[in-house]
């Protein structure tokens, strides 16, 4: 078999700069034009930009560096090494499991490839309500072509396997739209392992595209480095304050002090708000950390007579919006329907039951489709989103109520899926929660559902899309950050994540990051005196 080239071996071999983790430790003090903390989305972009137009470029990353020579689709390698805390971060209250990437190119290197633009009613609510000037859809098209055309984002012409064909099959029955989803591959071998990064090197995420580009453009790469706090005077950072991390991101012996003329803070929506938090970074107005969002997402279970094996392929092809469409925008809550993929120990530790009952459900692993309702939160009164708080080591946790109208959401979206799925052909269908249990008709599952007490821990409620903490406005009293990326208070200091959305999106997030971060980055090398062409 011929073997497939490692872009990141390759670079290495190269002599690209990195420093940290299994390569030589960095300098003790070190002075550049621009830090970036994190190489996830928004890291890669703006770390891509800013190397290419001159400017000496630092991005500093707690994960590890790792390549598709070591992506071996193996579940035990791939959470302990790629996300933070083993994919087992949680609320507060251990209520919602939160999936995050942590390593180099960050939540890209492990994400399902589902590329959508923001949606123009989140921005349309933006600029009306929140009065966030230059941020519609026609505004915003111009950048997201440039984040298409970089990353490959395209149709997907393959067809669905069988996990999203059940969606696209159900949806058509009960004459919901279910559009195909576009993915960002080049070359892509319909694998379906991307969540445990890929082994082929078609998914286009930072790993392979823009860490390369930056890289090649002279930026320098520091891995498993946190950046414990950032040393300010209340206007201006003078030093970021770093320390050596194991795979766990336990710290080691050592310390790093950077000094930048700017620093751009690209860790997500919760790490981003945490090293404000331990740097004590001005927060008059008590913004910080506060409307953080996740697409709190509930699953639904169901069970075919023929094999889905929804491990097998592409993992997100089909969606559809409509229950994002029938409800003003700041009614109750609206969801977006899309199919997961199903991987054993995702499954396991996510489906309801133990025991005996939880191997019964296992047995059925090859015969299971799963479907999942992101719910879009932020826009109505009683979904304020979750808080980022400091744990006494500083580590971060989240801690997001689940309010009443969240619940009503969770259960129509849990009405809506059983629904589709029996529409589909199911022989049972079961919503993942502990009193719920395989139902063979729809009407059953119907009765059953409007019956389900929705306590937390027992409804059993995941995300991989967090969202706000730092959140863009047109005035410092709103929000933390400047509609151009600047925070209000630290005049060197940029966010370029996540964190910045105000509300959730109601999409995957990443292309709404892509674009809104290329633009925002270029309007930084602009500021800083390095003026660049179009990205992409």
């Amino acid at each position: 078999m011929t073997s497939i080239p490692d872009p990141i071996q390759a670079g290495l071999a190269r002599g690209w700069p990195v420093r940290g983790g299994d390569f030589k430790a960095p300098p003790a003090e070190t002075t550049v034009d621009v830090a970036i903390v994190g190489s996830g989305a928004g890291g890669g972009v703006t770390a891509e930009i800013l190397a290419r137009a001159g400017l000496k470029v630092l991005i500093i990353e707690e994960g590890p560096l790792r390549s598709s020579r070591d992506f071996k689709q193996r579940e035990a390698d791939a959470y302990p090494q790629l996300y933070q805390e083993s994919a087992g971060r949680k609320t507060a209250d251990k209520a919602i499991t939160i999936l995050q990437g942590r390593c180099v190119g960050g939540s890209t290197t492990v994400n399902w490839t589902s590329s959508f633009r923001t949606p123009p009613a989140t921005l349309q609510h933006w600029s009306e309500r929140l009065g966030l000037q230059g941020l519609d859809a026609q505004t915003m098209a111009p950048w997201f072509e440039q984040a298409e055309r970089r990353l490959h984002i395209q149709d997907w012409e393959a067809e669905p396997n069988a996990n999203n064909q059940a969606l696209a099959r159900g949806a058509q029955k009960l004459g919901l739209a279910a559009p195909r989803i576009r993915r960002n591959v080049h070359g892509c071998w319909n694998l379906g392992s991307c969540g445990m990064g890929c082994p082929t090197n078609a998914k286009q995420s930072m790993l392979v595209t823009t860490l390369p580009g930056a890289l090649d453009a002279g930026a320098e790469l520091w891995v498993q480095t946190r950046v414990e706090r950032l040393a300010h005077d209340g206007h201006t950072v003078q030093a970021l304050h770093c320390v050596p991390v194991d795979l766990s991101s336990a710290p080691k012996p050592g310390a790093f002090v950077v000094r930048a003329r700017h620093v751009v803070l690209a860790g997500g929506a919760i790490n981003t708000p945490a090293l404000l938090l331990r740097s004590n970074a001005p927060d008059p107005h008590q913004r910080l950390g506060r409307r953080t969002f996740l697409h709190p997402t509930v699953i639904s279970s169901a069970t075919f007579e023929e094999r889905v094996e929804g491990w097998s392929g592409a993992p997100q092809t089909v969606y559809s919006d409509h229950f994002l469409e029938t409800e003003a925008i700041d009614g109750p809550l609206g969801f977006k329907l899309e199919a997961p993929p199903l991987y054993p120990v995702i499954m396991a530790t996510t489906m309801a039951g133990f025991g005996r009952e939880q191997a019964k459900t296992l047995q059925q692993f090859p015969h299971t489709q799963v479907l999942l309702s992101l719910l879009r939160d932020g826009f109505h009164p009683d979904s304020p989103g979750g808080h980022v708080t400091l744990r006494r080591d500083g580590s971060p946790t989240l801690d997001y109520p689940i309010t009443a109208t969240l619940k009503d959401g969770i259960r129509r979206a849990f009405l809506t899926m059983a629904e589709i799925q029996f529409a589909a052909g199911a022989r049972e269908v079961q919503p993942i929660h502990e009193d719920a249990r395989p139902y063979r008709s729809w009407r059953d599952a119907k009765a059953a559902i409007g019956a389900l007490e929705l306590r937390p821990l027992s409804t059993r409620i995941v995300s991989a899309h967090v969202m706000g903490g730092c959140a863009l406005s047109s005035s410092p009293e709103h929000g933390v950050t400047q509609t151009n990326g600047q925070h209000w208070q630290l005049n060197n200091l940029s966010i370029h994540d996540g964190s910045l959305f105000p509300t959730s999106i109601g999409a995957n997030p990443q292309l709404s990051i892509y674009g809104l971060v290329a633009r925002l980055a270029t309007g930084l090398a602009e500021r800083l005196g390095h003026p660049v062409a179009a990205w992409a």
